[in-house]
């Protein structure tokens, strides 16, 4: 919001330098009947047209996208620059017919004093002035409209600088040096409007800003996550750079990794232009460093079935793998069984017919209905139950013990605690060993779900 204020703020003041200035060089040149000033008073008017234009559209261009303009009303900037290049032309025409008919004609030379060149030296300080100014607000804003209008009264300075030259050679007797300043003002303002279009018409067709297509590949490619940029594609509207990308990442990550490697994308890019708008697509693909147990889970997920315990034994003229496939409880042999065979022909359609795929099925465990605590009493037996199982073993200090009783049966979730030398897969044992125990002791207990963590320090 600052900046919007900044930029019409700035372009209210230069309309009124530019109507001052324009109105005393053109009433000075009438006075002299110089026709180089009267240009560039003529010039001047044509700034002043061009900086209200400008600070109109500085209010509209800053304006957030709607549901009509998607991209914003940046691009009214650019065809506002446009307008104001074929006034410009048709300015400088009009000058070059004028001085032409004065130096054929010969008309006689402007009457000469100390006015018009003290109009000419302030209008070259307010002009020096305004355009700094300008250029200030256009590079912090990235302004199309002020960066232009900067231009012009930058063009002003040389425009001015001509004239008093012209009046020079008026005064030491040169007839037609006022008709040349007027010439090669109208020069510089064909120059002028020449560069402005260049500018403009690459930026109404969607050209890339010099660099930004490197930029914003290094940009993407340095965030974690992201194997490659597949394409991208950079445009200006207004200041805000837009950036349509095609990214690979794993397809082994779920989606809400993928969805941070899309926002680390946006942050990446805005910390590099300041306002972007990135397109982010995600093209999942397959990285060298894939596991054999990664790409069959990546199967497994991509037909929706639910697999864990994946064993893979490579003997080096065939590979077996095992899968324990979760289906569900109620589904009959047959079906559970055809899903199993898909299974394993999408795994060797993957690794070659010779791998040798053995599925085990087993219920799906169902989502457990709600529940509720269990009475102090019953979770104190399970509790006593628990650390007389553990009692002599390396597994000890059974804690944080809770009960939950459910429709399906009870819930025990425990802590325990051991050496933390152990080996994960021997702590598994012995509290698995626990955990049987304790189901055969209580039939009641659907499932037991333990915690295991080293001593405390």
């Amino acid at each position: 919001m600052s900046g919007q204020h900044d930029k019409t703020s700035v372009a209210a003041i230069s309309i009124l330098a530019s109507g001052g200035m324009a109105v005393a060089k053109f009433v000075v040149g009438i006075a002299i009947g110089s026709l180089a000033l009267i240009s560039e008073a003529l010039h001047s008017s044509i700034d002043l047209v061009a900086t209200i234009i400008t600070w109109a559209v500085v209010r509209i261009s800053d304006k957030p996208a709607d549901h009509e303009h998607h991209y914003g009303h940046g691009k009214l900037e650019s065809i506002s620059a446009l307008g104001v290049t074929a006034l410009l032309y048709v300015l400088a025409g009009g000058i070059l017919v004028q001085s032409y008919s004065h130096l054929r004609e010969g008309t006689p030379p402007p009457t000469i004093s100390a006015v018009p060149f003290v109009v000419l030296v302030v209008d070259i300080v307010v002009n020096l002035w305004r355009a700094r100014a300008l250029h200030r607000a256009a590079r912090e804003t990235r302004s199309e409209a002020l960066a232009a209008d900067a231009l012009h009264f930058a063009s002003d300075v040389m425009g001015s600088c001509a004239v008093i030259v012209g009046l020079i050679l008026a005064a030491f007797g040169f007839w037609w040096g006022d008709a040349a300043a007027a010439a090669v003002v109208a020069v510089m303002i064909a120059a002028l409007g020449l560069r402005m279009a260049s500018s403009t018409v690459q930026t109404l067709v969607d050209r890339a800003p010099e660099g930004a297509l490197e930029k914003a590949t290094a940009a993407i490619r340095g965030v974690p996550g992201v194997i490659d940029v597949e394409r991208l594609r950079v445009r200006m509207v207004g200041a805000t750079t837009f950036i349509d990308s095609i990214v690979n990442v794993p397809r082994t990550y779920p989606i809400d990794r993928v969805e941070e490697i899309k926002r680390n994308a946006q942050a990446a890019v805005s910390k590099t232009f300041g306002d972007a708008d990135l397109a982010f697509t995600a093209v999942p693909v397959v990285r060298d460093n894939e596991t054999v147990r990664d790409r069959i889970m990546v199967i497994a997920h991509n037909s929706g079935l639910a697999i864990h315990h994946v064993t893979v034994h490579d003997l080096v003229a065939k590979l077996i793998v095992g899968i324990d496939l979760e289906v569900n409880a109620d589904m009959q042999l047959e079906a559970a069984h055809d899903v199993a065979n898909t299974l394993e022909q999408n795994i060797q359609e993957e690794f070659g017919a010779d791998v040798e795929v053995d599925v085990h099925i087993e219920p799906l465990e169902p989502e457990l209905p709600f529940g509720v605590d269990a009475a102090p009493e019953r979770v104190q037996t399970i509790a006593a139950a628990l650390t007389e199982y553990a009692a002599g073993g390396e597994i000890h200090d059974i804690h944080n013990v809770r009960v939950r009783d459910t429709e399906g049966g009870e819930i025990v979730n425990f802590h325990c605690r051991a050496m933390p030398s152990m080996t994960v897969i021997k702590v598994h044992e012995q509290v698995d060993a626990i955990e049987r125990r304790l189901r055969r002791a209580f039939p009641s207990v659907k499932r037991v779900i333990s915690h295991a963590e080293p001593p405390r320090a």
